[in-house]
């Protein structure tokens, strides 16, 4: 089964992926997208993160090759934890612009084509104002594009806000 879960910023999103991969019962490869460069609060999230890992859960960090990734890893018996897509589209938005339009396919091939259990984790960043900057609005297009066609992918659509779960799909 392949599921979008969405949410904004510490509205449970995350754990929501893990107790899903938990309960899945299958080993689970763990597909981390952050950059964290000098960042000491991007430091701190992915800490938080690394702890609540079970430590049998194996983990790739990527963060921009996905489509690659998950195709690589991919099988009936595994469950695959992309976090966070919204980080993955600002790492090729700004590190790797030249790539976008070709990661962006690749994922989204991936998603359609590949066998076991998949939970895609990303920002709901559609709900509040355009903002100014051409970058912003660039980022807030290719996200909600992403998630809608990522939507269409999926057989399970969750929006979680305040920690409560709201099925979208599936």
């Amino acid at each position: 089964m392949k599921q979008l879960i969405l949410g904004g910023v510490r509205s449970g999103k995350s754990r929501l992926a893990e107790q899903r991969a938990r309960a899945s019962g299958r080993p689970v490869l763990y597909v981390a997208t952050a950059i964290p460069a000098d960042d000491a609060e991007m430091h701190a999230r992915i800490r938080q993160h690394r702890a609540r890992r079970p430590p049998e859960w194996v983990t790739v960090e990527e963060p921009f090759a996905l489509g690659r990734v998950l195709l690589a890893n991919a099988s009936p018996d595994r469950c695959l934890l992309v976090e966070c897509l919204t980080l993955w589209l600002t790492n090729l938005l700004c590190l790797r612009p030249e790539r976008f339009d070709d990661e962006r396919r690749s994922l989204c091939d991936a998603v359609a084509e590949l066998s076991g259990m998949l939970i895609l984790v990303s920002n709901e960043t559609s709900l509040g104002v355009v903002p100014l900057g051409e970058l912003s609005r660039r980022f807030l297009d290719a996200s909600g594009e992403l998630h809608q066609t990522l939507a269409t992918l999926c057989e399970r659509v969750t929006l979680t806000v305040a920690g409560l779960p709201l099925e979208l799909k599936g």
